[in-house]
């Protein structure tokens, strides 16, 4: 395709030349078909991973808002527990959380209950995490690798137009710029593959970032209120409003003692 835009821009005087993607490919052999087959099939696994984990990420975000509009108003851990959705991360980090303090009962060898809370919630923060950096690892991989492998297909492209063009002894131009610049086809494909793969690994990874942040400071949240008996929660938005509706009292002013003359 691009190799035709050049041809075409070359002069009117040129004659004409069968350049495409198509005609590179079959120029390459069966090196360049697989080069190009691993190329697509990156490309298609990397966009995959993208929308699958925009979407996962997404589902927490949206969590996330639930929780800090409605759990937090509960009467207890258990209560507001059932007002999330079962496949909720937030629900999982409450489970763990009760379940632990289920277990700490059952320990016969003295524990810190605060620390028996604070690694079981750890522990499902990192599951919970590990889960959303699931496909990433892919990601960094094909950005880091598709560039080489576009570039092995070229040189494979070049290597073989060369050898085809010195077996039939012409060495002009015209002869030798075509089949290179279509071998030249393999690193653009390789570069369009990387790029959006080290794009999407990067925005990915902030987002993960963000949802880590959140996810601590509810596990913070549900550790404090264990610890204290239910004493210590969050501030939400709703007890601030209603705590701001609440009428204060009027303070009573002391007498003035009267002077006489």
């Amino acid at each position: 395709m691009f190799t035709t835009i050049l041809a075409a821009g070359a002069g009117a005087g040129a004659p004409p030349a069968d350049f495409d993607v198509l005609h590179a490919l079959n120029e390459g052999g069966v090196i360049s078909w697989a080069t190009a087959i691993i190329l697509v099939s990156m490309l298609f696994f990397s966009l995959y991973i993208l929308f699958t984990k925009v979407f996962e990420q997404q589902k927490i975000l949206n969590q996330g808002k639930r929780v800090r509009a409605s759990f937090w108003s509960s009467g207890n851990l258990r209560e507001g527990a059932a007002k999330l959705a079962k496949d909720s991360a937030y629900r999982q980090i409450v489970d763990d959380a009760l379940l632990a303090q289920d277990q700490y009962k059952e320990l016969t060898d003295p524990v810190e209950a605060h620390d028996w809370l604070h690694g079981s919630l750890t522990r499902s923060e990192a599951s919970i995490n590990s889960q959303l950096s699931g496909g990433l690892a892919f990601l960094a991989t094909v950005g880091t690798t598709a560039p080489f492998i576009g570039l092995f297909g070229t040189v494979v492209g070049i290597f073989r137009a060369l050898i085809k063009i010195g077996a039939e002894g012409q060495a002009s131009i015209g002869t030798v710029a075509g089949p290179v610049g279509e071998a030249l086809i393999m690193t653009a494909l390789g570069l369009v593959v990387a790029v959006p793969a080290v794009l999407a690994y990067n925005w990915l990874q902030r987002r993960n970032k963000a949802i880590a942040e959140q996810l601590s400071g509810f596990s913070n949240d549900v550790l404090g209120y264990l610890a204290s008996d239910g004493r210590v929660r969050p501030v939400t938005s709703s007890s601030a409003a209603a705590a701001a509706r609440k009428p204060v009292a009027p303070v009573a002013k002391a007498p003035q003692a009267s002077t006489t003359a």
